[in-house]
């Protein structure tokens, strides 16, 4: 760790190839779009969009702005005159977001990155230079650390599956956290240091061709918050891309820098993963997969309950369990508080 202008900044590692892979290397060598979606984060989203400019001038910096009312539109304008900043006046979500984002940028590559992240020097050329060693994966994502130099295991995940929803549904999954046995989705302990291949790579920091974005049809916009990544990453892999992490594409991400409330960021997560379920595991196994999500809330919620811990995040996640479980994007309406009409609209 090392401390510049009073911020705590996190050191990149060199990479170790996990099972004899090699990783890549060089700069730049195709036009970049990074595209940040924003939501009342105006200085995180400002000290973002530098720490990325810092890191490649050329890059092109589309920013999405979903109704802040802080001022992020005008100080980036000011602050980043040569950036794309769109306006959009109402709160779209991230898959909107991105989507909207992604149609404005110019670049052969679309990078998508998290508003409350600091891009370390070097991790757009090491992400690049991977891709371009090694164009076979074609989804890339990166190695996340918190301000305090920790590991955030966040920039990637395993795939949902039933025992991973049997896991969090008996407690499993929080007795024996980072475990690939009982909480199967964190990967287990690997500290993402070394390049590997995995089910689901996260927006905060997501590298893809352009053409390979548009043949997706980019994010399912029925997902508003959370849950999206996971979508995209599942339908990338039927169509042939193989996610993986580039360990030395480093950025510290300060998680959730959008969401002010621990239990209703919770109950969009829930509700990302009623949406996955009804999506993908048609109705018997949704309503089951749903039911196992409600154990599981109702389960940490009576802990928090019986330990009398300060948190009340999963008792506020148990008592609006009847928002969440409908899934997006029914959930915007019942979470923000939004009439269901503006939401089918």
């Amino acid at each position: 760790m090392a401390t510049r202008g009073g911020r705590t900044r996190a050191r990149a590692r060199p990479a170790r190839p996990c099972r004899a892979r090699r990783g890549g290397g060089g700069g730049l060598v195709s036009r970049l779009s990074i595209v940040v979606v924003s939501y009342n984060t105006r200085e995180a989203t400002l000290a973002c969009l530098r720490s990325a400019r810092a890191d490649d001038p050329d890059a092109e910096l589309v920013v999405v702005d979903n109704g802040s009312v802080d001022g992020t539109v005008e100080a980036i304008r000011d602050s980043l005159p040569a950036a794309t900043v769109i306006a959009a006046g109402e709160n779209l979500g991230f898959a909107r977001g991105v989507n909207r984002g992604a149609r404005a940028a110019g670049g052969e590559r679309i990078l998508l990155l998290n508003p409350d992240a600091l891009v370390l020097p070097g991790t757009l050329a090491a992400l690049t230079g991977f891709a371009d060693a090694h164009p076979e994966y074609r989804l890339y994502g990166g190695r996340t650390v918190r301000p305090d130099g920790e590991l955030d295991p966040s920039s990637c995940w395993g795939e949902p599956s039933w025992w991973s929803l049997v896991c969090f549904a008996t407690g499993l999954s929080t007795a024996f956290p980072r475990t690939r046995a009982f909480d199967p989705e964190s990967l287990g302990s690997w500290r993402r240091d070394c390049v590997r291949e995995v089910p689901i790579i996260t927006g905060c920091l997501l590298l893809v061709s352009r053409s390979d974005w548009e043949a997706l049809g980019g994010m399912d916009e029925d997902y508003f918050l959370y849950g999206e990544d996971a979508d995209f990453s599942r339908r990338a892999r039927a169509a042939g891309l193989r996610p993986v992490v580039v360990p030395d594409a480093v950025i510290v991400h300060e998680v959730g820098g959008s969401t002010a409330s621990a239990g209703r960021k919770m109950c969009m997560v829930m509700a990302g993963k009623a949406t996955d379920a009804r999506k993908h595991r048609g109705r018997i196994g949704a309503a089951a997969a749903i039911t196992l999500l409600q154990l599981g809330s109702a389960l940490r919620a009576a802990l928090e309950r019986v330990t009398r811990r300060r948190s009340d995040t999963w008792r506020i996640v148990w008592a609006r369990r009847r928002d969440w479980r409908p899934g997006y994007p029914r959930a915007r309406a019942t979470i923000f508080g939004m009439p269901v009409e503006a939401v089918a609209a």
